[in-house]
């Protein structure tokens, strides 16, 4: 590492960040390390913990092994090889990712998309696969660990388009990654105007899943294609179709900078829409100030607050995850301490296997403390909006934490969910909404 501020630190720092990075991934830039990180208040700053692998990222034993193989001497090649037994033990694709998002087309297994929801397909465009900085929670780390059977990537633009035509529940496309913004205009192109060329008329919005704005926002102020990109939004709006940028910004620090906020003008201004998201992380955001400051500067900027996530069960989710209830406490003291125009945001929520399941809160029913929870989305679209409880655990940190509550054996939606697991049916498509006709092909 060359970075000044980095060979400043305690070696015993220094030495974590070399094991934690060699089994998680770690990029930075110099917009990160001298706009973002208060370098005075490391290693407590935020910024630092969300981009600077830190020593308890790894379980004890999982960093005592890697540790051991680098102090050994050993080569590139055992290094890499501990490092791949010890991803393999992190959950690498939580909520079934791998085994039941991805759809067909035909016979063939689209490896580059993701249909979970009946109305989104994730699109991951081979050249997006990276990003400007990692952030250190990132649940698709294994995007970037150079193990090619843990990536989602794909070429092809002509069959996203094919798979939305033969699909007319379909009506947005998220772009995703890594990151699509770190491509160049006229790659980012080649994926976005075959979408407005073809004849779609089920598809309405098209998404782009970001982090550019907060660590690169010179992607749209200064870069050589700033312009280009620019003109790319302009398009979109003019097709009549909806963009809308899902912006990731876990500190309000991302948009004080007048570059970013330069950035977000320079967006807004082509007809785009920007939609902010973020999980809640213990030592970067915990607490309902910091999420009341981030909301309320993203109304100032005209930006609309989408969702506050639960991290992932997947990497060093042990290093940043916060009980649920402590989620909960924290989401209704930020809601509380804002206007009704910051009120649209939705949280907190688990990406979890069956869908994105929102904490409502605690509460006693009958005698009983529960969690009450719902659908945000669902594998089968009848689940959402959809209350139901679960015992009060204290302790629960994911929707695998929870049991049912009123000593119901299981939650409303679990017997129909096994079904799906049994017959396939959530395997990359999505379900029928009628449970009887689901029955019917059992």
């Amino acid at each position: 590492m060359e970075l000044p501020q980095v060979q400043a630190l305690p070696e015993d720092i220094r030495f974590a960040i070399e094991v934690v990075g060699n089994v998680l991934p770690f990029k930075t830039n110099n917009y990160v390390v001298n706009e973002l990180i208060d370098w005075d208040n490391v290693p407590n700053d935020p910024f630092f913990h969300l981009t600077f692998p830190q020593r308890t990222m790894l379980k004890d034993h999982h960093f005592n092994k890697m540790a051991d193989v680098i102090r050994s001497g050993a080569s590139k090649d055992e290094i890499k090889a501990t490092a791949n037994e010890i991803r393999f033990e992190l959950n690498p694709h939580p909520a079934g990712q791998m085994e039941k998002n991805m759809p067909t087309l035909g016979c063939e297994k689209m490896q580059g998309m993701q249909h979970k929801y009946r109305e989104t397909v994730l699109f991951f465009p081979s050249q997006g696969q990276t990003c400007h900085a990692y952030c250190s929670f990132c649940f698709r780390w294994p995007q970037f660990v150079g193990i090619d059977e843990l990536k989602f990537a794909m070429r092809e633009a002509d069959l996203l388009v094919e798979y939305i035509k033969e699909h007319p529940e379909v009506t947005d496309v998220l772009f995703t990654g890594g990151d699509p913004m770190i491509m160049k205009t006229k790659v980012l192109a080649s994926y976005i105007e075959p979408l407005l060329e073809a004849d779609l008329p089920n598809l309405r919005t098209i998404r782009i899943g970001t982090k550019a704005l907060g660590y690169w926002p010179y992607k749209v102020v200064t870069d050589k294609d700033a312009d280009d990109t620019l003109r790319l939004f302009e398009k979109v709006a003019e097709s009549g179709k909806h963009l809308a940028l899902m912006g990731h910004y876990s500190h309000p620090r991302e948009l004080q900078t007048p570059i970013a906020q330069e950035a977000i003008r320079r967006v807004r201004n082509t007809g785009a829409q920007i939609r902010t998201q973020s999980p809640i992380l213990r030592h970067i955001n915990d607490d309902s100030q910091t999420w009341a400051n981030l909301w309320t500067e993203q109304v100032k900027q005209g930006l609309i607050p989408y969702y506050m996530f639960v991290v992932r069960d997947t990497g060093a989710r042990h290093h940043f995850d916060i009980p649920l209830e402590e989620a909960w406490d924290i989401f209704r003291g930020a809601y509380q301490d804002v206007s009704g125009v910051a009120r649209t945001v939705r949280g907190p929520s688990m990406s979890a296997e069956p869908g994105k399941v929102q904490v409502l809160g605690v509460s006693e029913v009958k005698g009983e403390k529960v969690f009450v929870l719902r659908f945000l989305q669902g594998r089968n679209p009848d689940w959402v909006h959809r209350p139901f409880f679960a015992k009060y655990n204290p302790n629960a940190v994911w929707l695998d934490d929870l049991e049912p509550a009123f000593g119901e054996d299981e939650f409303f939606f679990q017997k129909e969910f096994d079904a799906m697991n049994a017959n396939g049916t959530a395997n990359g498509e999505y379900v029928k909404t009628d449970p009887m006709a689901l029955a019917a092909d059992e």
